[in-house]
């Protein structure tokens, strides 16, 4: 089900619009696996005519958000174990070279952010807000990630959060967290210890754990 969009830009072009919004709900688990959706309710939703909607829809499907056949019909994908393993095996090999890179620019005030929203992650989890949860828990790896100065690897690694959006929203289900991630934690005391080893560690096993829970 699709929630009202909410207010953007309005000289955004309308295809844009409808693919930024689309594209960060799928990627917070807002839309669950599996979830069919049509050009014709996207476009209802946005107010937009069917040609942006399509756009937007064509744009998904080809960074693997969307699945769309050849009659048209539109889904976000079901992941089978194989896809999970393969998208876990990514996060461990982009992600931990991310932080790597980060950690020499990894200054006081950075750790001080990624604490604050870690705090975020600790009220999402108490208020039992799936998405809030998914949102704020990329949003620590996001910024810590951008001090790595290296926008290619980035851009690969938030393909693949997409991709894992929905399957996030039925993983969390199945943790039924009580208590911040441990491995968040363990990152931010690499950071400040300026310890390495510690953060590549702690930086996989945090990207692979959940995932391959839902595996079997």
């Amino acid at each position: 089900m699709l929630s009202q969009p909410r207010a953007i830009d309005p000289s955004i072009p309308a295809h844009e619009r409808v693919y930024r919004t689309l594209r960060q709900r799928i990627m917070h688990g807002e839309i669950g696996p599996g979830e069919a959706l049509t050009i014709r309710g996207i476009g209802k939703n946005f107010d937009v005519s069917m040609t942006p909607a399509r756009e937007a829809v064509r744009r998904l499907a080809a960074e693997g958000a969307l699945f769309l056949s050849s009659s048209g019909r539109v889904s976000t994908p079901e992941l089978s174990n194989e896809r999970i393993e393969e998208l876990a095996t990514l996060r461990a090999l982009l992600e931990p070279e991310l932080a790597s890179r980060a950690l020499p620019r990894a200054h006081f005030a950075l750790i001080e952010r990624l604490e604050a929203i870690n705090n975020g992650v600790s009220q999402m989890i108490a208020r039992h807000d799936a998405t809030g949860y998914i949102r704020m828990n990329l949003e620590f790896h996001r910024t810590l990630y951008l001090r790595a100065q290296a926008p290619a690897m980035l851009a690969m690694t938030e393909t693949v959060w997409l991709q894992l959006g929905p399957t996030m929203r039925a993983l969390y289900g199945r943790l039924n967290r009580t208590d911040p991630p441990h491995n968040h934690r363990l990152i931010l005391a690499a950071l400040k210890a300026g310890d390495e080893p510690g953060l590549r560690l702690a930086i996989r096993s945090d990207a692979t754990q959940g995932l391959r829970l839902l595996k079997g």
